[in-house]
């Protein structure tokens, strides 16, 4: 039983050997039958192929998606890249244009009143145990700034050198309510002396009441022995309010300091006085104002009516 069997199988495999070595040779001298063959098996898997696509052609399309939604999310991120790149590089330029104009108005200031300066950059602005409203500056002792020097600004007194090391110096702001210099009111002999309150406005107190003190006069530096720790001359504030309480002895008013201390970065430490005081020719010029243009309507006479 299993020899007949076996020969059976043996006879199968001959046969489907030399059919496919018949179907063979008739493929390669062009006879069309396998090209039927292949167009029947092709129609009947027609349907199936069909089925097929409709099936994965939308997984096809999500993973495309895919793919162009990651590319698309990686350009959003390079162009956002970019776009804080150039903002940067907008506060820089906008940062360094505000320390060139600060530099400029310092040096003018200086050289009208023909004080030697250094020049310096703020790089911190704190508090220490003695004082409460101070500045770190990047020059120091190596630069010849020395202690009790007048610190300024284009626009007027920042305070003055309270400790310097040798590539850096300490400064205590006008402001600090430890802070005291000696004044003078510009284009009179008033003196008294201004002292800081923690805000950005001082308080003066003039020595004699015999004249009066009004509000917008100026209030300059009026300088100290020997120029240490203050030069004459320097701008300070503006008279805002007066106290001109009857009896005083003395008069008290208020006094916006110039300078606005948050917004600082380059001053001027002057390390070389004048050799004359430059009394009121720092006195800040009055801003012209902008004329109003103005519009002259003429009215043309109506014509008489004919009689």
């Amino acid at each position: 039983m299993r020899s007949g069997g076996d020969n059976r199988g043996r006879l199968l495999l001959i046969s489907l050997i030399v059919t496919a070595l018949f179907l063979i040779t008739l493929d390669l001298r062009g006879v069309q039958v396998i090209t039927g063959l292949r167009n029947g098996s092709q129609s009947a898997l027609s349907p199936v192929q069909s089925v097929a696509a409709t099936i994965f052609r939308p997984v096809g399309n999500f993973f495309s998606d895919v793919t162009q939604l990651g590319r698309t999310r990686g350009e959003i991120e390079r162009l956002q890249a970019a776009n804080e790149k150039l903002q940067k590089e907008l506060i820089d330029r906008k940062n360094a244009d505000a320390e060139l104009a600060q530099l400029k108005s310092v040096l003018d200031l200086a050289g009208t009143a023909k004080f030697k300066v250094v020049n310096a950059k703020v790089i911190s602005l704190g508090s220490t145990s003695s004082f409460t409203q101070t500045i770190t500056i990047d020059a120091g002792t190596n630069d010849g700034i020395r202690q009790n020097m007048t610190v300024i600004t284009g626009l007027g007194l920042v305070g003055v050198v309270k400790m310097s090391y040798p590539n850096s110096a300490l400064i205590q702001l006008a402001t600090d309510p430890a802070f005291r210099v000696g004044a003078r009111v510009a284009g009179s002999q008033q003196i008294g002396i201004l002292s800081g309150q923690g805000t950005g406005k001082g308080v003066l107190q003039l020595l004699d009441n015999r004249t009066t003190l009004k509000v917008g006069d100026v209030i300059l530096a009026r300088g100290s022995q020997h120029n240490r720790p203050f030069v004459p001359g320097v701008p300070i504030g503006e008279v805002t309010s007066v106290d001109n309480a009857a009896g005083a002895i003395t008069q008290t008013a208020d006094v916006k300091f110039y300078v606005n201390f948050s917004t600082v970065s380059i001053v001027a430490v002057v390390v070389g006085a004048p050799q004359s005081d430059p009394r009121d020719a720092l006195v800040p010029k009055a801003p012209v104002p902008t004329p109003v243009p103005t519009v002259t309507v003429y009215a043309k006479p109506s014509e008489s009516p004919t009689p």
